[in-house]
């Protein structure tokens, strides 16, 4: 049944508010993608912040641009796209996506097409380098290793140093 003029319009709000409230978008084509698979992808998605939108590319290219984000024609995609929005990390919906296709049964189910990341425009190839970085928490971690490592050397300098005079005194006693 098609959608009314109003229908349409409250679509058109709401993609725009996700659009507005996203800090990465992922365009996705997918194929014969079941109900099962569609609900765990999904899942997976709310997990991460993040959402699995599938509309019209009429309204989707509306949405894109009332919002300023201008170079991507949604109407000359092939297929049935869906956006797919991280509220948090930008990474996080590109890493569930890429997980998500790295299943043999799932890998031509779902692609990546396009991406918007601060207001510009991804391309495919970008979309699948970005899903292949660190998370933001892994990168925090990595940080502080790297800040406390100097902090752990000096600790274990100065440990190693009373070690070795404990020895000294250990063997001078035993000599006695």
């Amino acid at each position: 049944m098609p959608k009314s003029k109003v229908q349409k319009q409250e679509i058109l709000r709401s993609l725009e508010k996700k659009i507005g409230d996203a800090k990465s978008i992922v365009f996705a084509g997918f194929n014969a993608l079941g109900v099962k698979d569609n609900e765990s992808l999904r899942d997976q998605l709310r997990q991460e912040n993040g959402e699995y939108y599938v509309a019209k590319k009429t309204l989707l290219g509306l949405a894109l641009k009332n919002q300023g984000v201008d170079g991507l024609d949604t109407k000359s995609l092939d297929g049935k796209i869906a956006a797919v929005f991280s509220y948090g990390d930008e990474v996080a919906a590109a890493k569930v996506l890429d997980k998500f296709r790295q299943d043999k049964e799932k890998s031509d189910k779902l692609n990546f097409i396009a991406g918007i990341l601060e207001g510009k425009l991804l391309t495919k190839e970008e979309i699948e380098a970005l899903a292949k970085l660190p998370s933001k928490q892994e990168l925090y971690a990595k940080l502080v290793g790297s800040l406390n490592a100097p902090v752990s050397g000096f600790v274990n300098a100065l440990a190693g140093n009373l070690r070795n005079l404990v020895y000294v005194l250990k063997a001078i006693e035993e000599k006695k």
